[in-house]
């Protein structure tokens, strides 16, 4: 699985190959779905360009997306986009139209409550664990664990040289808390291509696209997303060993020891 994220709480100030409005949003997500994406994350944006979970601002994205690509399409619930836990809850329950998922970040206050109002909805959850934060922790605590749709292990370390070491850390911090639901890993700046290639060794879902980086591997601005799916995915093609059994959810059978507590992974807790 690789997931395009098109924006996130990125701006035109950034790039001006960030997408923004609805029409703008589409045709990013179908160039991306076009050069291999198969999965969409989006931040719907106000026509100022911040980050709403208003239904008047959803919705509009949702219904352009729906329209351009036939993949699975999902919201951000971050609370830069709305940082009253209980608010938050009340927009999601407005919601007209409905994403496939959102993705919950479960260092922040209320996850627990907007994760279930997403689930009452019929709307799969990704749960948002941070590296450096609190998330693998609480994350581990929650009844919720096995209704997640799966986990998003976010590296946080934009430092290419460090971030992979991070992941790792990341990954043995959630380990069992994960309660056998599939990972997609993923970096961001500086850290993201180094994660994505950790991420194609063990063999699990990984992301790109504009909200983690704008740069292509060998450093140079990417035009837009489809330019950063189609390296991922040519970095992919090696990417997992030769001859990998493959199993549910696409992870080889040595990833699959590996995020289990074998492995590689045993080896990042000794």
């Amino acid at each position: 699985m690789t997931q395009v994220a098109l924006n996130g709480a990125r701006t035109a100030a950034d790039s001006a190959a960030v997408p923004l409005s609805p029409t703008a949003l589409a045709e990013a997500a179908r160039q991306a779905v076009a050069a291999g994406a198969t999965s969409v994350h989006v931040h719907p944006k106000t026509p100022c360009g911040r980050d709403s979970l208003s239904p008047r601002v959803v919705a509009p994205v949702l219904e352009a997306l729906r329209a351009a690509v036939s993949v699975p399409v999902g919201v951000t619930t971050g609370a830069w986009a709305e940082p009253d836990p209980a608010r938050r809850v009340a927009r999601i329950r407005s919601w007209e139209l409905l994403p496939d998922h959102a993705s919950v970040n479960w260092h922040e206050p209320g996850a627990e409550q907007v994760a279930a109002a997403l689930l009452a909805r019929g709307v799969a959850v990704e749960a948002g664990i941070w590296s450096g934060t609190t998330g693998a922790a609480r994350f581990a605590r929650s009844p919720l664990r096995p209704r997640v749709l799966r986990v998003l292990a976010e590296v946080t370390d934009t430092d290419a040289t460090t971030a992979p070491a991070t992941a790792r850390r990341l990954l043995a911090a959630l380990g069992t808390a994960r309660h056998g639901r599939p990972v997609l890993l993923h970096g961001e700046e500086g850290g993201t291509w180094p994660v994505l290639r950790l991420a194609l060794r063990l063999g699990l879902a990984t992301r790109i696209g504009i909200e983690d980086t704008l740069l292509l591997p060998d450093g140079t601005p990417a035009r837009d997303n489809a330019e950063l799916v189609a390296a991922a995915l040519e970095l992919g093609a090696g990417g997992v060993p030769p001859g990998a059994a493959r199993g549910a959810g696409g992870a080889s059978a040595d990833a699959r020891e590996s995020i289990s507590g074998g492995g590689e992974y045993r080896s990042l807790q000794q």
